[in-house]
Formats: C-alpha cells, sequence, structure tokens
C-alpha cells in the first residue's frame, strides 16, 4: 500500500509527491518540476511572466503554457526595448493571431507595460533589482507551506505594495493576486508544498542565487 501523502500532495507518473497542480498533465509537470519557483533574473523572463499572468486573467495557466512559444514569437521574445515601439499595425496583427489570447485590451497592456518596463530598466539598472527588492523577508513567510495556507497567501504585504507601486509607474493588468503569482513563479517565494519533491531543491537555488541590486 503505497503512504498516505499529505493534503494538497499528489503523486506524480515516478510515484514522487508533488504539489496537487503539478503532477499531470505532462506540460504542468515539467512546469512544476524545472520551472515554477525557481529564482530568476532575467528581465527578458520576468517581463514575459507578468504579461503572460495578465492574459491568463479569467483563463488557466494551462492554456497560456501551451500558447507560450507562440507569445514568444508574436511578442519580440517579451524583448521589452522593442515590443515597446509597436504600434497601432502591430496591435491588429496580433488580434488576428490565433496562436495567442486576442484580447486588445491584454495585448495594448503589453506594449503599453514594455514601455513602463524601460523606464524602470533604466531607473533601476534592471527589471530584476526594481523585482527582487520585492521579496519577502523570512519573517513574512509560514512555517509550513500547506494548501490550507497558500489560499490565504495570494494577498501579501509585499504583493500589495508591488501592485500598488506598478500601477503608479502606469503599468496594467497587475493586481496583487496577479502580483503574487508572479512572485511564485520567479521565485521571490518559494510555495512548493512541504512534502513536494522539489521544493528542498528549489529552496536550494534560493539560498545560492545572487539577489540582484541597483
Amino acid at each position: 500500500m503505497s503512504p498516505r501523502l499529505a493534503e494538497g500532495l499528489v503523486a506524480g507518473s515516478d510515484a514522487e509527491p508533488r504539489c496537487w497542480w503539478g503532477a499531470a498533465p505532462s506540460e504542468y509537470a515539467a512546469y512544476h518540476d524545472t520551472e515554477w519557483g525557481r529564482p530568476v533574473d532575467d528581465d527578458y523572463r520576468l517581463f514575459e511572466k507578468i504579461c503572460l499572468e495578465g492574459f491568463q486573467s479569467g483563463l488557466s495557466w494551462l492554456t497560456i503554457l501551451r500558447k507560450r512559444e507562440h507569445f514568444r514569437r508574436a511578442f519580440a521574445g517579451f524583448a521589452f526595448a522593442t515590443v515597446a515601439q509597436f504600434t497601432s499595425r502591430d496591435v491588429q496583427r496580433l488580434l488576428a493571431d490565433p496562436g495567442i489570447v486576442r484580447h486588445r485590451g491584454k495585448i495594448e497592456s503589453t506594449v503599453n507595460n514594455a514601455r513602463r518596463a524601460r523606464e524602470l530598466a533604466e531607473e533601476f539598472g534592471s527589471l530584476a533589482a526594481y523585482f527582487w527588492s520585492f521579496e519577502p523577508g523570512a519573517a513574512a513567510r509560514p512555517t509550513r507551506v500547506t494548501k490550507k495556507a497558500l489560499a490565504t497567501m495570494n494577498l501579501t504585504d509585499e504583493s500589495r505594495a508591488l501592485a500598488k507601486d506598478l500601477k503608479h509607474r502606469g503599468w496594467t493588468f497587475v493586481g496583487p493576486t496577479t502580483v503574487y503569482a508572479f512572485m511564485q513563479a520567479m521565485g521571490l517565494v518559494n510555495d512548493h508544498l512541504e512534502g513536494c519533491t522539489v521544493r528542498a531543491a528549489i529552496e536550494r537555488d534560493r539560498q545560492r542565487f545572487h539577489r540582484p541590486s541597483r
């Protein structure tokens, strides 16, 4: 008989315990094991993720994940200096592209946010330096990350502060829940559940990670 897993954990195809969302389908399993929660300091990846979180609004992350490569082609690899120069003609081109989510508001938001990201990188030296300045301190984190605890953690002081500051700077589609999902994915927090097979490895990655500064 297989050992009983803690709440929120499921067995993957290799029988190892994973967060409830990260065992299947295969796209989720790969994303859970190799990306989600691992610290990122690459500006293009940070910009990509915060934009895709906006596109996800009202949809599942799986929908976005399956379209991610096409999003990358459509938005110039999320090189924000390039996207910042998109015109109304580019918006029309993107609205006709079946490989992405064809939502005018979200497309226009991405172009706007690229312009704001360019300003932010000029001010702070990099997007990474800016975003990592909102990393929660250890005292702000629960002693144990459980599924029940996560249900109350999508609105934190840090995600509220980051969302508020981004909005003040002119960003759109960056509410505190969206921003917290971004923080989880980019490794500003480690929200893999206690007992998840990759949690310890990601914590080691976070300990070795050199936090960018201005």
